[in-house]
């Protein structure tokens, strides 16, 4: 690009004229003070879903007798799932928040829509949805921010109330996905903006987001309320990669890429056929998840709340020993919780990511017994493919992963980048034989 196509039209004002002008400099300080309140009511909200979280698959169990919940929990937890779900999806405003095969983000929701997105929320997702709140915290902080953009005055254009929407957006779900950084990377590639007006909408959302993440840290420590976020406490000690690690974490990005593919495609096909007759096929696909979860249970006599669920307490319990899983249970994980996870992706209502990157680090720890690839590698390729392929953004997935690995992304980072690149190319290939034939996703 050169300079002359960096500059802006005759008709669009320089990007220092925008910046210090008082209605932006209002905007800023407005979605400063956005953040503060969105973040409150999604602490609360990611709070209340992981109690009841805890409360189904661990008080309960113990409480009846168990260790842990047995293999045939997911079927009557899952029909209840779908059940409590399906009046929200035909009745409710909004039919619960928009359908997570179709991507993490969506168009903005309306305040109107903010209750059946919480409903469906605190009602399915508790119960073993293979879903992560990711989504719904979007839904959430965009509806509230639509809120008050009903209150700002008559003068106010529609260019500050899309902002307002996507600082909302990104300032609720910037702590659960490990704070501003992520969620300004998302905004980056997600804009397909360029030049000076990424920066105006850049700029809001940075700044919202680091209120939403003093809030949510604030009121963590204050509270003692777990919200379940994304992080890896552990991680296998690892150096930098070799020609052996690359040699086998091309082919593992490749193959966590075909698997999010799969799984999209099974989504696709559920969503297809939960179009008709809603209600008794959202039970139906209740039914089906619940027997994939009881099938991994019986399969590895493990807890079946390791394939249910969003999957962060499962992926970081394999980060901090991945020894501990033989290669035929994270297979067994991979196949039930892939089943799963390509079933709600169509049917019920959450986040498409934190179970796709569950998948991709079993996946990589899986391989990791490959001549010449070790642990850690594996794992950062795993997670750095599933995260670049499941949200379609190379760079986002590469920021994610290394986040999520910290301090051991450096050494890592190659590998990372790798990988996501590799993710996102094989991800495409679909889409493009679908363009030429003109077949639906």
């Amino acid at each position: 690009m050169t300079t002359a196509d960096a500059a802006p039209s005759p008709a669009e004002p320089a990007l220092h004229q925008v910046l210090l002008s008082r209605g932006y400099l209002r905007l800023l300080l407005l979605c400063t003070l956005l953040g503060i309140p969105v973040a409150l009511a999604c602490f609360l909200f990611v709070g209340l879903q992981h109690t009841l979280q805890e409360a189904v698959w661990e008080t309960l169990p113990r409480r009846l007798g168990y260790e842990h919940a047995p293999w045939w929990w997911p079927l009557p937890a899952l029909l209840t799932a779908g059940l409590a779900l399906a009046p929200i999806v035909t009745r409710t405003p909004g039919r619960g928040g928009h359908l997570p095969v179709r991507g993490l983000g969506g168009s903005p929701i309306g305040p109107k829509a903010v209750p059946g997105v919480v409903l469906a929320t605190l009602t399915a997702l508790p119960l073993g949805v293979v879903l992560g709140p990711e989504a719904p915290l979007m839904a959430v902080g965009s509806g509230l921010a639509l809120l008050v953009a009903r209150h700002l005055p008559r003068g106010t254009d529609k260019r500050s109330t899309a902002v307002l929407a996507t600082t909302g957006s990104t300032a609720a779900i910037s702590t659960i996905l490990g704070g501003p950084l992520v969620a300004a990377v998302l905004v980056v590639e997600s804009a397909a903006l360029a030049g000076p007006r990424l920066v105006v909408l850049l700029l809001p959302c940075l700044l919202a987001s680091a209120g939403g993440a003093l809030v949510f840290t604030g009121f963590g420590q204050w509270t003692g309320l777990e919200t379940g976020a994304l992080s890896l406490p552990a991680v296998p000690p690892g150096a930098r990669p070799d020609a052996g690690d690359f040699l086998w974490g091309v082919p593992v990005a490749v193959l966590v890429a075909l698997l999010v593919v799969l799984g999209r495609r099974l989504g696709h096909l559920t969503a297809h056929w939960t179009a008709r007759h809603t209600a008794p096929r959202t039970v139906a696909c209740g039914l089906a998840v619940g027997g994939a979860l009881s099938g991994y249970a019986l399969l590895t006599g493990r807890d079946p709340a390791e394939a249910a669920l969003s999957g962060q307490a499962t992926l970081a319990e394999l980060a901090a020993d991945p020894h501990a899983w033989s290669v035929a249970a994270l297979a067994a994980l991979v196949l039930c919780k892939g089943l799963a996870w390509g079933v709600c992706l169509g049917a019920f209502r959450g986040g498409p990511v934190f179970p796709a990157l569950l998948l991709g680090a079993a996946v990589g720890v899986a391989c990791s017994g490959l001549p010449g690839l070790g642990p850690a590698p594996a794992l950062a390729a795993g997670l750095a493919a599933s995260g670049a392929a499941v949200l379609g953004l190379p760079l986002s997935g590469a920021v994610l992963a290394a986040l999520l690995l910290g301090q051991d992304a450096y050494d890592q980072m190659p590998l990372i980048v790798v990988a996501a690149v590799v993710a996102v190319l094989v991800t495409q290939w679909p889409r493009r034989r679908e363009a030429r034939t003109g077949g639906a996703p």
